[in-house]
Formats: structure tokens, sequence, C-alpha cells
């Protein structure tokens, strides 16, 4: 299947300043596949080490880092020839084998013209950085996220309806309204489906959401034995109740995350924790809410006050045992939770564009869902499950700060009037 990540891969093997690469993201995101695809264009041959299968792989760094000692141990092991530039040393699962990430260093440093990537899904949570060297400043890093919209649509055989929404976008002109709803149509299922590589697959095979939600419901449960193998006896609980109560605190009107609503009297200083290891993991994204509006962003966060997304609403959608029929007929039961879960699919889409997010509100009267920052620009989103042609935080929002135009994402077709972009719910990718 097509994923973005390829460009980025290509990218990274022929610039001149190249390092190692960490690619990094949750379980299931397709990081293996990916990087054996792109070996298999780019490269006469791959030396792959899979360190969760090949257990005896770790004895390849036992005694030395040194490449020079490396390489031919590889060799052996993978029963391949390494050849500089031809050859892609792809070192899989590195999680499980912090001394084969810290000889990143020594590739970097003694070896720049061998080519390596290594994936890894736990990174920020599996590897003691007490115990080893992780190779700060000596490598490059990509993340893979799961497939947006776009890349799901051209699996399922949409490459024109993809130029068309770029087109589009771009121009702000309505789409043909025929294939307006029928995207629609595909965007509802895309919620239902997620953009887990095995799940889109299994359901362009076989058109059966009960199968599909099978394979969510297994990585779901991979979820939670990882939050007990690479956890602290003390986290491991607090962990799983933070887990479990995102998807209920999508549901409330205010979609900011608050720790009482984890376990009664919950509070920060027990339960943050827990928090960041569902972030660092992959399996959340944390969008920070901001005091003010100014460039960086970054500075301006305030660290007590998030909302906490899924990193796929499909499993969004497993994990609250939502039926698909709800969701493609836009059932009235949904209601509560209609708003949350279109929040988290424009997050993901927005995260997996390479977007920082965050989000405002002013003292109770307006919020904004996100404030990103495009082609230098800091620009307000407003999300709406269904068409709406009111957009009052907006408006307040740029009564204060004056943006050179604001993005409102929405069942409506495409246009621009008053200084509002509106974009599709389909078209979020394109931001």
């Amino acid at each position: 299947m097509f994923r973005k990540i390829s460009k980025k891969l290509l990218d990274w093997k022929e610039s001149e300043y190249r390092k190692p690469l960490i690619l990094q993201g949750a379980r299931q995101t397709g990081k293996t596949y990916a990087v054996m695809e792109f070996a298999r264009t780019q490269y006469d041959n791959t030396a792959y080490v899979n360190f969760e299968f090949d257990k005896e792989a770790a004895a390849i760094f036992a005694e030395s880092l040194d490449p020079r000692v490396l390489i031919p141990k590889i060799e052996v092991f993978t029963k391949q020839t390494i050849t500089k530039g031809r050859t892609l040393i792809f070192f899989d699962e590195i999680q499980l084998c912090p001394s084969a990430l810290t000889s990143l260093k020594y590739f970097n440093e003694f070896a720049p013209d061998y080519h390596v990537v290594t994936a890894g899904s736990l990174l920020g949570v599996a590897v003691s950085r007490e115990a080893y060297s992780f190779p700060v400043g000596k490598v490059d890093r990509l993340t893979l996220y799961p497939m947006d919209f776009e890349e799901y649509l051209i699996a399922a055989d949409g490459l024109e309806f993809s130029a068309k929404i770029k087109e589009c976008f771009e121009a702000s002109i309505p789409m043909d309204s025929f294939y307006h709803n029928m995207l629609l149509e595909q965007y509802r299922r895309y919620l239902v489906v997620g953009g887990m590589p095995e799940c889109v697959a299994k359901f362009l095979d076989t058109n059966d959401y009960v199968f599909v939600r099978n394979v969510q419901k297994a990585v779901l449960e991979d979820y939670l034995d990882d939050m007990s193998k690479f956890n602290t006896k003390s986290e491991i609980q607090k962990t799983r109740l933070t887990y479990n109560s995102i998807t209920a605190q999508l549901s409330k009107k205010n979609t900011r995350f608050q720790y009482k609503l984890v376990k009664s009297g919950g509070r920060a200083s027990e339960l943050e924790n827990a928090v960041e290891w569902l972030v660092l993991s992959g399996v959340a994204i944390r969008v920070y809410g901001i005091d003010t509006v100014k460039k960086p962003l970054e500075n301006y966060k305030n660290i007590d006050s998030f909302k906490i997304f899924m990193s796929d609403t499909g499993l969004l959608c497993a994990k609250n045992n939502v039926l698909h029929n709800d969701v493609l007929y836009n059932s009235t039961e949904l209601l509560d939770f209609k708003g949350g879960m279109t929040e988290n699919y424009v997050c993901c889409q927005l995260a997996g564009s390479g977007h920082a997010c965050y989000t405002w509100q002013s003292d109770g009267e307006a919020e904004i869902d996100f404030v990103i920052q495009r082609e230098g620009k800091l620009i307000p989103i407003e999300v709406k499950s269904a068409g709406n042609r009111k957009a009052k935080s907006l408006k307040t929002y740029m009564q204060k700060y004056k943006p050179e135009y604001a993005i409102k994402i929405s069942a409506d077709n495409f246009g621009f009037e008053n200084g509002i972009k509106t974009v599709p719910l389909y078209a979020a990718f394109c931001i």
C-alpha cells in the first residue's frame, strides 16, 4: 500500500548529511513493511535483524559497538554481504536491544557511508536512558503514524479523488456534489476502519467490519500487554486507568483532559506519569492549551491544560464498542461522542501531516479546537462533526488575533468567505 513515509525515506537516503535513521511509531502502524518496501526498491540487498524474533541477535553487540567489528558479524548473522551505499542494514524492534541503539552513535561517527535504519515501537518507554547511552544528535528520526485518509483513499483505488480533493482545497472551489457526498461516505468508513494498515487491508479484501473489529481488538490487547511489560509495577494500573479514560473524556462537552475523571480524587501528581507513558509509546496524542497566540506556540503552552486523543480513530471506535452502522448512518445515539470522535480524527490527520497542534480557549466564551503554524502563519481550526454555517468561536478568535485566515472543517463543501476557509472533513489531510 502507498505510504507517504516512502518519500521521506528516499530524501533520507539521498541526503549528504544522512545519519542512522530511527523510524518510530505505535505498534502496527506499518514500520517494518514501509522500510522493507523502501529497501526492495532502493537497495541491492537488505541485512535484516529482528530483535524480537532473533533473540540471539543481541549477542552481536555484546563485546564491541565498533561498526568495524559489528559489520562482519551482521553479515554472518544475516547471510548478506554488506556494501556501502548499496545494502540497507535494518535493525527491527530495536527497543529490545538497547546496545544496538547505542551502536548507532558509532555508525554515525566511524561508518557514515553505511546506510542504517532502525524501527521501534516503544523507544520512549522501553529503553532505560540511565543504563544505556541514547545516541542524541547522532541519528535522524521519523515518526510513522497510521494511514491518513488520503492513504486509505488511494488504497481503495481512489487516487483520482485524492487529486480532485487537493485541487478543490488549493482553489477553495466546491467539489461536485455527487463526489462530495460519496467522499463523506468514505470518510465515515474510515472513521470505523481507521488507518492501521492491517485493518485497511482486511477491510478492502473482505468489506467485513466485524473482521476489522477483531483485528482492532487484538491491537488494543497488545497495547494493554505493553503497559505491563514496559512499565513499573506501581504505574501499570494507573496507566491502564488513564488509557481507559480517554474515550470517556472525549464524550464530554469539554474535551479537556481531567485527572479527576480517571479515578475519584485523581490528581496530576499521581497520574501524570501514566499520561506521559501513553504519549511516549505513541498510543495517544497530547494537545496542549495555549494561553496566548504568539510565535513560537510552544513557549505559550499551559502544561496543566491539555486534551488527549487516541492515535487512530478505528481503535477509538473499537475501544468504545461503537457499532459501525451508527457511524455510517449518523445515528443520533452517538450525539455526545460524535464531536470528540471528529476532533480525534482531525488531530490524527494534522499530526500525520507533521503539525504540532495546540488548542485555545477564551475565558469560557470561545474555544478553538486546534491552532497550528502553517506556511509560517498561525492558523486557527474549528471542527464540526456535521455541516454548520455558524463559527462564533472563530469570529471571537479572529477579532482578537486577526489571523490571515481561519479554517473550518465540517461536512460542508469547500469554500472561502469572510476570511474563513471551509474544508470538508475528508480533506483534512490537505492542511
